[in-house]
């Protein structure tokens, strides 16, 4: 009877102890409500940074200084650098020696092929002044302008998709000499790391669903006067979903801060008066309108 006893008391404790436990997990799991607008833990902080650092425009200078001495340049001015990537964004006034397109074949004055096997040397040696490599940059125009002086226009592709907002361009202006007039980049450096950073994020809506979503929507653009207007998609707007961009801009609160955002392309309205809409691919939130 004793014996009995006994395990009866363990099994009452027993069952004491789980309702116990049982009693915790549900007042935790009461206290831990899941927000809904919180990041889930495999997903990437989003959207993707850059931000301004001192060694990075360090390294921007130090990168002209080899530059310039190889082009023969000594004690050269500081360029005009991009903020938060610190590209080339205006070269110095410089007096002496120019600086010089590679010399391509024999005859005085380069032929168009020449020109573009120039240019592609000279890419190889400012790469690290324009924050791209050559094999990210795709020749989209080759122009001779009004005043005589010649234009090459280049477009940084280092992503899945196109960059927009103004950023991924780089031109160089020179003359029939060869003399280089003018540099200004904007693309982005330091491609691998913000790749890794933005690894795994995708659009929260089908290219099909994206119209249905910005359709009743009010955004603003500026008009070729510079006036701000404002346009609501209404149903039967003609709309096209273009294609995802990667939409780069400054914090509004920080402009030391560079954000990387995944972006739907959407074309409103007739060809006559048509405007584009960047909506956020992951956010559903207009970032900006043309």
């Amino acid at each position: 009877m004793k014996v009995r006893a006994k395990q009866n008391e363990r099994f009452v404790w027993s069952v004491r102890v789980a309702l116990s436990v049982l009693s915790l997990l549900f007042l935790n799991a009461c206290a831990a409500k899941p927000n809904p607008g919180a990041p889930r833990s495999n997903e990437p902080p989003y959207p993707v940074l850059m931000t301004q650092t001192t060694e990075r425009r360090d390294a921007a200078l130090a990168a002209w200084t080899r530059f310039t001495t190889e082009q023969g340049i000594t004690n050269a001015p500081q360029p005009e650098l991009q903020p938060v990537t610190a590209t080339l964004r205006s070269l110095p006034a410089l007096t002496g020696t120019p600086i010089y397109l590679p010399k391509v074949g024999q005859a005085a004055t380069m032929t168009e092929e020449d020109t573009r096997e120039s240019l592609r040397r000279f890419l190889t040696s400012i790469s690290d002044l324009v924050g791209a490599q050559p094999q990210q940059l795709s020749l989209v125009q080759r122009a001779d302008l009004a005043d005589g002086t010649k234009k090459a226009r280049y477009e940084q592709r280092p992503f899945r998709y196109s960059l927009r907002g103004g950023y991924g361009v780089l031109e160089i202006t020179f003359a029939p000499d060869r003399r280089v007039i003018q540099i200004t980049s904007t693309c982005i450096p330091e491609i691998e790391q913000l790749q890794r950073a933005g690894a795994g994020i995708r659009p929260k809506l089908t290219a099909d669903k994206v119209a249905e979503q910005i359709t009743g929507k009010t955004f603003t653009y500026t008009d070729s006067t510079g006036n701000h207007q404002t346009f609501t998609v209404a149903k039967g707007d003609a709309l096209a979903v273009r294609e995802l961009v990667i939409y780069p801009t400054p914090r509004a609160s920080d402009s030391s801060v560079l954000e990387f955002h995944l972006v739907w392309e959407i074309s409103v309205g007739p060809a006559s008066n048509q405007r584009t809409i960047y909506l956020d691919a992951v956010t559903n939130e207009i970032i900006t309108a043309t």
